[in-house]
């Protein structure tokens, strides 16, 4: 690691500097190695940079331990990159107040310049979370990286539709590695990392999530990315927050339409209404991205699995991406009721469709069952 990398990290571990000061002081001193050897009175210099910041900065070159961060770092399996590293995301220098410093654990890859964000919702209903895994899944297959945060809801949807097509997918924590939360999604970030993607964080390893780190770290989620899909949202969701973010750094915001009567639609709804570009299917994003690939991208399109009977074939015919209630299918594959349902019922144990609220049935989109035109 790098003199400058080491002392950018000295900075990171200040309490209360942030990406902001620390830009100012970078545009001020040229080079973090130069910030840490600067008086207290030409720190105060500097737009934001009171009394007690300033003594706290000087004296971080005795009082901060970057080599401890970096071996804990290591022993996690994480690697740490800083702004003038040659790996730092492109996109990411794009912004304002870049991360100075990120923990990544998995890797980045060049193709993850080719991004969209995925955000939403914490509790879904159910046609927000198909939504979600089946536009990840379609989007992640076809090459775009999928970029979200972690949390409940939309956000696990998202990582685990990219993680079932076997796509990349980056997931960006409001906390430190070592504190990653919710605590359930242990798991996933463990299979996002050790597989198709990266987790990572700009803030220390021990770090842990507060109600400032989130509205923080959205930022950095639409910054990886290209655009940022709001699949689900409240009318005060932390979805709308990455959103704006993008907006803000020149990026697309796009939105998938809910219904009016769902708390959890009246935010992406007012996003169309403001500009947002509606999504009605996952090809809507990647007419957008199909300048940025060598051959345009195209959607996946499902096959029919081997081994289904006449009857489960009728059924998975008239299954798409739309729930439908049990009597219509039975209709319209002139089956009994009973009949329909018990070849609905073999279908489901199959893991070819599933059973929603109201006796309703949706196909599942698995990664066997599609192909790339």
């Amino acid at each position: 690691m790098t003199e400058e990398t080491l002392s950018m990290l000295t900075l990171n571990l200040v309490p209360g500097l942030g990406p902001v000061r620390i830009s100012r002081l970078l545009k001020a001193f040229g080079s973090a190695s130069e910030i840490l050897r600067a008086a207290p009175l030409a720190l105060s210099r500097v737009e934001g940079m009171g009394s007690p910041l300033c003594e706290a900065l000087f004296h971080a070159r005795k009082t901060s331990h970057p080599e401890a961060e970096c071996e804990r770092a290591r022993t996690f399996g994480a690697k740490i990159l800083s702004l003038t590293d040659s790996e730092y995301p492109a996109l990411l220098l794009q912004m304002t107040a870049p991360p100075p410093i990120l923990y990544i654990w998995g890797n980045l890859q060049d193709r993850d310049r080719h991004a969209i964000a995925m955000v939403g919702a914490r509790s879904p209903t159910p046609y927000g979370a198909e939504c979600a895994k089946k536009l990840s899944f379609q989007l992640a297959y076809s090459g775009v990286t999928i970029v979200s945060g972690l949390a409940r809801g939309i956000d696990s949807f998202a990582h685990q539709g990219a993680l079932a097509a076997q796509g990349r997918t980056i997931a960006v924590l409001g906390s430190g590695l070592c504190r990653i939360y919710p605590s359930e999604n242990n798991h996933l970030a463990e299979r996002i990392a050790s597989s198709f993607g990266a987790v990572l964080s700009e803030l220390p390893m021990l770090t842990v999530a507060n109600r400032q780190t989130f509205p923080a770290r959205n930022r950095i989620i639409s910054g990886l990315s290209l655009g940022t899909l709001v699949v689900e949202a409240g009318i005060k969701s932390g979805a709308l927050i990455t959103a704006h973010a993008a907006v803000e750094q020149g990026r697309s915001v796009y939105a998938i339409p809910g219904r009016i009567d769902r708390p959890q639609s009246a935010g992406s709804n007012a996003l169309i209404q403001q500009g947002a570009k509606l999504v009605g299917c996952a090809q809507d994003i990647l007419d957008d991205f199909s300048l940025l690939f060598r051959e345009p991208p195209s959607l996946p399109q499902p096959a029919e699995p081997p081994g289904l009977s006449t009857e489960q074939r009728k059924i998975f015919s008239l299954l798409g991406s739309e729930a439908l209630h049990l009597d219509v299918l039975a209709s319209q594959a002139k089956l009994s009721v009973a009949a329909a349902s018990s070849v609905l019922l073999s279908m489901e144990l199959e893991g070819v469709v599933k059973q929603l609220p109201g006796r309703r049935f949706i196909r599942i989109l698995r990664h066997s069952e599609v192909r790339i035109k």
